[in-house]
């Protein structure tokens, strides 16, 4: 069984508004986002919220349980990260998926590809590419939660994909939207229109 891992406790700053409440096909990047991570072999979600999380939690109907405060957000995604993992069971997971909220733009089935691909091969680490290049979201075996825990500030969760380049799979895709990083309103914009 897998959690899925939503973050969502930056400031958004560039975009100005809270990412997790910016609509993509008529709904909030968040509520997609839970909603394209249901499946068979995920068995909890986590949501980490951090800067504007009173307004997220009351605009939001979110998963009872879900949320993850994380105090620490200001200082960086792996914060959130770690927040997470240390919200989860100590035991009975496989791993988790990690969706970041400015990677809004994927869908059900790049999920399900690389769920299936994770328990197909056993490697430690699954990711989507786009025409060679690496994406979102991740998904991490369970046995790298304390390498996560541990992992510097600086360099946050690449630390463990590089430490790891030779237990991870590649999942090709069609789908642009795991290389789109969604900051600022120009890169919004392009992307809703392209």
């Amino acid at each position: 069984m897998l959690a899925a891992v939503i973050l969502s406790g930056g400031a958004s700053r560039r975009m100005g508004s809270p990412k997790a409440l910016l609509e993509f096909q008529g709904k909030p990047f968040l509520e997609h986002l839970v909603e394209i991570t249901r499946h068979p072999k995920i068995g909890l979600t986590r949501i980490v919220l951090g800067a504007s999380a009173e307004e997220i939690r009351k605009r939001l109907a979110l998963p009872e349980g879900s949320l993850v405060l994380n105090p620490d957000w200001e200082s960086g995604q792996l914060s959130s990260i770690q927040a997470a993992i240390r919200s989860l069971p100590p035991t009975g997971l496989d791993g988790l998926i990690l969706c970041l909220i400015d990677h809004p733009l994927i869908s059900a089935a790049v999920v399900a590809s690389l769920i299936q691909e994770f328990y197909a091969h056993e490697k430690r680490i699954v990711l989507p590419t786009y025409k060679g290049k690496r994406g979102h979201p991740v998904i991490f075996a369970s046995s790298l939660f304390e390498e996560l825990l541990n992992a510097s500030a600086e360099r946050g969760a690449r630390e463990v994909v590089w430490r790891h380049a030779k237990e991870i799979a590649e999942v090709p895709t069609d789908e642009e939207g795991v290389i789109l990083n969604l900051n600022d309103p120009d890169a919004l914009r392009r992307a809703m229109n392209g």
